[in-house]
């Protein structure tokens, strides 16, 4: 009943920030750029906060002093679970965009804040559209909006995590930002640890001290990937 609830909930209030964006389009239209952007996040924010509230979900947040607020970052976290994506929307107090599956553009209506929030659209099905999102997002980056990236590629649906897929970190090292890394435990525990039915969960999220990019080695690029894996994984379960 739990998951019945929570699919007709997610729709009516998708729904429900259509008149919104209308608000978002007379902001950009009058140029208030930057009122846009804070609507923007607001709205996005709160939507994504009901839809880990309507799951029942305890959500501890850790590390909040790391958040830069003035310079874009790009976000690096392991990925358990589809609620990954709201948990940092809404726990991460942070404007963001997210490197995501170009299926997420078939949604009405989310394809439309995904936009507005400045994501990313991959097509991983070839190295071009692969190379291309890349590209994309260190522009994006260069623009000052920060963007959260999952290098597995994939959810793990476990407090296991997958290898790190070296090229995401061009995202940092291309633009000269820094990056954040980022540690979620137990939110597989809300859908995919069920059989695909929501429940309750508690989850820890974990934010790390920043590493800056700029004027890295040839050689501390290389072992980028490597540090920041170790760092996500040292907060999961297996790892304390």
């Amino acid at each position: 009943m739990r998951t019945l609830m929570w699919y007709i909930s997610f729709a009516f209030t998708l729904i429900g920030t259509i008149p919104k964006l209308f608000k978002v389009n007379t902001l950009k239209n009058q140029g208030k750029s930057i009122d846009c952007e804070d609507y923007i996040h607001k709205v996005t924010s709160k939507w994504a906060l009901g839809a880990v509230k309507r799951t029942g979900t305890c959500v501890e947040v850790y590390g909040t002093q790391n958040l830069p607020q003035e310079q874009a970052v790009v976000f690096i976290s392991n990925h358990q679970g589809n609620f990954d994506i709201p948990i940092l929307m809404s726990y991460v107090n942070k404007p963001k965009g997210f490197i995501a599956k170009i299926e997420t553009q078939k949604i009405p209506v989310v394809r439309t804040w995904m936009r507005h929030i400045h994501c990313i659209f991959m097509d991983r099905s070839t190295l071009k559209g692969s190379a291309g999102a890349i590209i994309e997002g260190i522009n994006t980056l260069k623009k000052g909006y920060s963007l959260v990236i999952f290098p597995e590629g994939t959810r793990s649906k476990s407090n296991q995590m997958g290898e790190f897929k070296s090229a995401s970190f061009k995202l940092a090292t291309k633009a000269k930002v820094p990056i954040i890394p980022i540690s979620i435990c137990g939110s597989y525990k809300i859908m995919e640890a069920n059989h695909n039915q929501i429940k309750p969960a508690q989850v820890k999220l974990y934010i790390h001290e920043c590493i800056e990019t700029k004027n890295l080695s040839k050689e501390q690029i290389e072992q980028l990937p490597e540090q920041v894996y170790n760092i996500i994984k040292s907060k999961l379960p297996d790892s304390l």
